[in-house]
């Protein structure tokens, strides 16, 4: 059984069911429209696979495993399809509704535009500083609550206009996807579900399975190769403890000393794919 805790369009679990005759798939995603269009791609696998729609750090607790998994595969971040539907918030095209929940079927998560018209300052700035790396981010942070004392945030417009106020000149693109992303990020909860999936994914594994993370921004490859690499080592005692009081043995080994990242050939075919970074880790 392997488990696709981000099936998007499905492509990956393809490739798994076509290579892998024997196997089974946990097909998993918080998106429902991504969920219908793996549903579309792997119908001729027919019970070979099973649809979970779901966040992938809360998919185990949804289905009763009748085995170990032999392999987990997370491909992070926000998919093209969700990039280029404006419905769904997450560009900074001219007049996109600020949304950005990957599952914008739950009444009770918040929009984007929620969280700018809400959240104090100080988490703005802690927000824009840590998921973004903004610089400016208290600048930013104290002129998004200042543009809300007079107009509500609704589009993504208004997010750039406050960007530009905060920078004192037209924002460059790679200034505003910054910004974007760090919203994403908090209005899902991207690492704290990437963090708690990691360790229950760890703990399901069989002997000798894997598991192959694809992230795409130094947040979320910082988080994982820092989980794969304590999991690899044989102590995890504080400095200076004069003897051994932890688990003592490795839980695994790293499969990938350094980040995987795609070819130029791969890039050229599809440019979405130049900033994407692959570990992998091998359970003992």
């Amino acid at each position: 059984i392997y488990l696709d805790g981000t099936v998007g369009g499905g492509g990956h679990s393809r490739i798994l069911l076509e290579e892998y005759t024997s196997c089974r798939v946990l097909a998993v995603d918080r998106d429902p429209d991504a969920l219908e269009a793996a549903k579309s791609t792997l119908t001729p696998f027919g019970n070979r696979v099973r649809f979970i729609n779901a966040r992938f750090d809360e998919a185990l607790s949804s289905t009763d495993l009748s085995e170990p998994l032999a392999g987990v595969l997370l491909d992070l971040g926000v998919s093209s399809h969700q990039l280029d539907s404006d419905g769904r918030g997450f560009a900074f095209r001219t007049g996109v509704e600020l949304d950005m929940r990957m599952d914008a079927t739950r009444a009770d998560g918040p929009t984007a535009a929620d969280f700018l018209n809400s959240e104090p300052e100080e988490v703005l700035a802690r927000i824009f500083h840590e998921y973004g790396e903004e610089p400016r981010s208290r600048a930013l942070a104290r002129a998004v609550v200042e543009r809300r004392a007079e107009t509500p945030f609704r589009t993504s417009d208004d997010l750039v206009a406050v960007l530009y106020r905060a920078l004192s000149r037209s924002p460059k693109a790679k200034e505003k996807a910054r910004i974007f992303q760090a919203l994403r990020i908090a209005v899902n909860e991207e690492l704290a579900c990437l963090e708690r999936g990691l360790t229950e994914f760890r703990e399901a594994l069989a002997p000798g399975a894997r598991i192959v993370v694809i992230s795409y921004h130094s947040l979320e490859d910082r988080l994982v190769k820092n989980a794969f690499r304590e999991w690899s080592r044989s102590c995890i005692c504080p400095p200076g403890m004069p003897v051994c009081v932890c688990r003592g043995e490795p839980l695994g080994s790293v499969l990938t000393r350094k980040t995987i990242r795609p070819s130029d050939v791969e890039v050229r075919r599809n440019p979405r794919a130049r900033s994407a970074r692959l570990r992998a880790w091998s359970k003992g």
